[in-house]
C-alpha cells in the first residue's frame, strides 16, 4: 500500500496524515479460501462515529469490494475490476482500490491499466495533502 501511496513508512504510519478503518472491528476467522467476509454489523455501528472523529477526510480509499460494496451502495459496478477501472466517477470523495494483498498478484497482471493509470492518480492526489 505504501508504494501505491508513493510514501514511507513514517508518513504512512502517522496518524496525522492517514487513518486506517477496517470494514470490521474483529477477526471474522478463516474460510475455504482465505478470511471469512467482515461481520455485517461492525460497519454500520462504527464507521460514521469514527469517521467523525477524523478531521479534513480529503479522500477515502476504498480497498477491496466489502468497503466498496458498503460505501459506493448502488453505483458500485457489476465487480470489482470495473469499479475500480471507473474510479474517476467517485472522485473527489472515494478512490476505489483492490486489496494490495500478494494474492492479488494475478489481478496486477491481467489489469496493466491499474498501475499505468489509477497508481499516478492516487500518488497525485496524495502528493496534494504534502
Amino acid at each position: 500500500m505504501r508504494s501505491w501511496l508513493g510514501v514511507t513508512k513514517k508518513e504512512f504510519y502517522n496518524q496525522d496524515l492517514f487513518a486506517l478503518i477496517p470494514m470490521g472491528f474483529c477477526y471474522p476467522g478463516k474460510g475455504k479460501s482465505g478470511d471469512l467476509p467482515p461481520r455485517p454489523e461492525c460497519a454500520p455501528k462504527w464507521h460514521d462515529l469514527v469517521l467523525g472523529q477524523i478531521e479534513n477526510k480529503e479522500l477515502i480509499l476504498l480497498i477491496g469490494s466489502y468497503a466498496q460494496n458498503y460505501y459506493l451502495k448502488n453505483s458500485v459496478k457489476n465487480n470489482l475490476t470495473n469499479t475500480v477501472r471507473n474510479y474517476t466517477e467517485y472522485l473527489p470523495a472515494y478512490l476505489p482500490l483492490p486489496h494490495p494483498s500478494p494474492r492479488n498478484n494475478i489481478w496486477l497482471k491481467k489489469n496493466k491499466w491499474f498501475e499505468e493509470f489509477v497508481i499516478p492518480e492516487l500518488q497525485r492526489r496524495i502528493g496534494k495533502f504534502y
